[in-house]
């Protein structure tokens, strides 16, 4: 860079490094320009014919033409409507610099595309001002356009981000039917395996279920019934959420939930049994309102444990999230078995929590579906429980 154009980076950083392009066939004419334009801080290239111009425009992109009208071959008029006919071209400035002192062949020039014109002999003044000016409308453009860009970028991006924000919402709420929040969530975050896959899970089962519930329902009102289920459901869904259960399904006045899928748990029979506790001092109190009212309910449950086959059960437009296997059922019976206020448990479960729990033995019991007794056992209070 010279010292002229690095006094004009200084002053004027938008113009360091602008190039001009002068067309014309008289090399005096081409002198006097490239000398002016060059003292003012621009690079410049020569054409000397309208071919060799658009060939020069294709090949390095100027941006500014300075076009004199009369040339041999391809006028300056053709080479403006060569110039606009390209769409890349659109906003290239174009100064026409003519001798003819016609008002119809300015119009002429105007109407092929020109910006400007220029009479010779060239005022300097006047054609540095028309340069500038131009080339201040040329950078305003260019910034527009990549701003322009930038825009429809960031709105790609937004928009891609809103559509991943409302699969993750669609998920996210199929998902909250089946898990808590946090591992619905941690299921989307890839903190999980795709739970709805089918896969075999050594799990704990936990079945409750209201006592006196049909009794109940046959002799109140329907209203009473919904406003009483609505309360339970609203109790027993808080442990369930509370406890990181996942909850397989609500049977009106029945649930069941399980442990240990998706995410593996640590010592899982003992999570249920906290849980069921619980669930059981809220059942109480329950009971106890719904006493008053006349309704004669207790809270029944069961827990085993042991290997089931889990995932989605279902069909396209309506998707559970189930466990299928022996584990369910011996959960399902051992609630059947227990009476009011009771928590029934399976021997492998009472081995894991022994330490933790008081218990009544019962001893082998007869369950519907098991060809042979099974042992089961009542908790009777859990060690270290909070009050």
């Amino acid at each position: 860079m010279s010292a002229q154009e690095e006094a004009v980076a200084r002053d004027d950083p938008d113009r360091a490094g602008e190039s001009i392009l002068v067309v014309d066939d008289t090399p005096a004419n081409v002198k006097l320009l490239e000398d002016l334009l060059v003292f003012h801080g621009y690079s410049v290239e020569v054409a000397e014919s309208g071919h060799e111009a658009l060939a020069a425009i294709r090949a390095r992109a100027p941006d500014l033409v300075l076009l004199d009208v009369l040339m041999p071959g391809l006028s300056g008029y053709d080479v403006c409507r060569a110039i606009r006919a390209d769409p890349a071209l659109a906003m290239l400035p174009v100064v026409m610099v003519t001798a003819l002192d016609d008002r119809d062949e300015r119009v002429k020039g105007l109407e092929a595309g020109a910006d400007d014109f220029l009479s010779k002999p060239v005022n300097p003044p006047e054609l540095i001002a028309r340069v500038r000016s131009l080339l201040r409308i040329r950078r305003l453009y260019e910034t527009v356009q990549r701003q322009a860009k930038q825009l429809s970028a960031w709105n790609e991006l937004l928009e891609a981000r809103v559509r991943d924000q409302v699969r993750h919402v669609e998920k996210l709420g199929r998902l909250k039917r089946f898990f808590s929040p946090q591992l619905a969530e941690l299921i989307l975050a890839g903190g999980a395996d795709d739970p709805l896959e089918s896969h075999r899970r050594d799990i704990t089962v936990v079945f409750l279920d209201l006592r006196g519930f049909t009794a109940f329902a046959e002799t109140s009102e329907p209203e009473e019934v919904m406003a009483a289920l609505s309360e339970f459901h609203r109790a027993m869904g808080r442990r369930v959420l509370e406890y990181q259960g996942t909850l397989e399904r609500f049977t009106g006045d029945g649930l069941m939930v399980f442990f240990n899928d998706p995410l593996p748990i640590h010592q899982p029979e003992r999570r249920a049994v906290e849980m069921a506790f619980v669930m059981q001092e809220d059942a109480l109190r329950l009971a106890a309102q719904w006493k008053k009212k006349g309704y004669d309910l207790g809270l029944g449950i069961g827990i085993a444990q042991g290997y089931a086959t889990v995932g989605a059960i279902g069909f396209e437009g309506r998707i559970d999230y189930g466990a299928i296997g022996t584990v369910t059922n011996l959960a399902n019976r051992l609630c059947d078995l227990a009476e009011p206020g009771h928590i029934l448990v399976s021997q492998r479960v009472y081995a894991e929590v022994e330490e933790n729990v008081f218990a009544e033995d019962l001893g082998e019991v007869r369950l519907h579906g098991f060809k042979r007794p099974v042992r089961a056992l009542r908790l009777l209070d859990f060690k270290g429980m909070p009050g």
